[in-house]
């Protein structure tokens, strides 16, 4: 199994959601999130005052799934949250050790599910 974290666009989100609903993704955490990186921060206005807003919002998406289902996951997100401009975001995979579903007490791939 393998945990994929993944941070988009708040723009794109609707459509990376449809596309990994298409992918068999029906569990999925969403955060609301703040960065700062390569993507530099914007002018905003503040009751006619310009100030510095250096942060972005983004989300953060995270989902534990199989291992065979990760490449087709990838893909849809590179297709769904690409604008081909800076900040659009990162992908992060991470190994996933062992899952238990603590209603059930179910362990493995049958607790993700």
């Amino acid at each position: 199994m393998k945990k994929i974290e993944t941070i988009i666009r708040p723009t794109v989100f609707e459509s990376v959601r449809q596309a990994l609903a298409l992918e068999g993704i029906d569990g999925l955490t969403v955060t609301e999130i703040a960065g700062i990186g390569k993507q530099e921060g914007r002018i905003g206005m503040f009751r006619g005052n310009p100030y510095k807003m250096e942060f972005s919002p983004k989300l953060k998406l995270e989902m534990v799934v199989e291992d065979a289902k990760v490449e087709a996951i990838i893909e849809a997100i590179l297709e769904y949250a690409g604008t081909g401009e800076v900040g659009d975001g990162k992908i992060f995979i991470y190994p996933v050790e062992e899952a238990i579903r603590i209603r059930t007490k179910e362990r493995g791939r049958v607790a993700i599910g």
